[in-house]
């Protein structure tokens, strides 16, 4: 099937409804082969997945080097993050989890969202993919969420320390073309768009199947300023994945019992009209106006088909009433529309 591409913000950016989250490539949470991580997005680019986003902290910049090394030379739309300056580690115990990835890169991170740290991190991005310029760059991981207590002083380095207006440096000289934030909470969402405006924001299991506050906050200010939203972690960290075997993840820890049941509520209608819960998951996210794209993290050349399947399942409208009837849905969540042939 053909994907159909969408604008990102006033970039001029079109790009594919749905992409290719690379963080599976840095090793989360298990080792992947080179040559399994070169297939699996090889086969992703084939499959019309041409938009691909990673960042230094996936695998300390082992996400960045594999990807840089199969869409050199490919028509693809690239995406990295700042906010992060990777330096060497030489007594870094490259045998253990580091971060949540399993990655043989002797490095190690520190934040840093001032204004010649997000100048360095881009640089250094561009270094280990291999690339003259990437299309979109996001500040990564800003917001108490991630800082605690240090929030006060990241935050500041990005508004009074000039994060923000090297990151606007970069676009109005063409070194990117789009700029935005990649993060997992709402509110900082809203605090951003307070002091720049921005093309898109990457939005980590906050708009899903399983919750949508961001409908009633983030979405209508974003229709205002006339940011889109990229929506990462569609999966809520796999229990909207479905399978024999649901992984029973939430944000990358064990669910709380509420959102557990919700999430078997959920799974039980989709049974009952014979839809794979991870297609509804998908389907969903796709399906609000103001998405630009969707980018599930892929880590082997089945799951790029199988997510692709899932892109074209069937999926009947009685299935999205009985959510919304059964208040596992937000009444007023636009869901999928599907064609009929005349």
């Amino acid at each position: 099937m053909s994907l159909e591409r969408r604008p990102l913000g006033s970039s001029g950016l079109r790009i594919p409804a749905l992409g290719f989250g690379a963080a599976p490539l840095g090793n989360l949470y298990r080792a992947i082969p080179d040559a399994e991580a070169r297939d699996t997005l090889k086969a992703a680019l084939h499959r019309g997945l041409e938009y691909v986003d990673t960042a230094p902290h996936y695998g300390l910049g082992l996400s960045e080097r594999r990807v840089g090394d199969v869409v050199r030379g490919h028509q693809a739309t690239i995406s990295t993050k700042v906010g992060r300056i990777l330096f060497p580690a030489p007594n870094a115990n490259t045998g253990m989890e580091r971060y949540g990835f399993r990655t043989p890169m002797p490095f190690d991170a520190r934040f840093d969202y001032s204004h010649d740290g997000i100048l360095r991190s881009h640089e250094a991005s561009l270094q280990r993919l291999g690339l003259a310029q990437v299309d979109i760059v996001y500040i990564h991981d800003i917001g108490r969420l991630t800082h605690g207590d240090a929030h006060p002083h990241h935050w500041q380095q990005l508004t009074q320390g000039g994060g923000l207006r090297a990151l606007r440096r970069l676009r109005d000289e063409g070194a990117v073309k789009a700029i935005g934030a990649g993060v997992n909470e709402v509110a900082i969402c809203l605090d951003l768009l307070d002091q720049a405006p921005l093309d898109a924001i990457l939005l980590a299991g906050r708009y899903t199947l399983l919750e949508q506050g961001a409908l009633d906050t983030l979405f209508p200010r974003c229709e205002q300023t006339g940011t889109s939203i990229v929506i990462g972690g569609p999966y809520n960290s796999g229990i909207l994945a479905g399978g024999a075997q649901p992984v029973r993840h939430y944000d990358y820890a064990p669910p709380p019992p509420a959102v557990l049941d919700k999430a078997e509520g959920i799974a039980a209608v989709c049974a009952r009209h014979g839809v794979p819960l991870g297609a509804a998951a998908l389907q969903f996210a796709m399906a609000h106006p103001l998405v630009a794209s969707v980018i599930p993290g892929l880590a082997s050349v089945k799951e790029v088909h199988e997510t692709m399947d899932r892109t074209a399942q069937d999926i009947p409208a009685d299935l999205w009433t009985e959510l919304k009837q059964a208040g596992l849905l937000a009444p007023h969540a636009p869901t999928p529309v599907r064609e009929v042939a005349a």
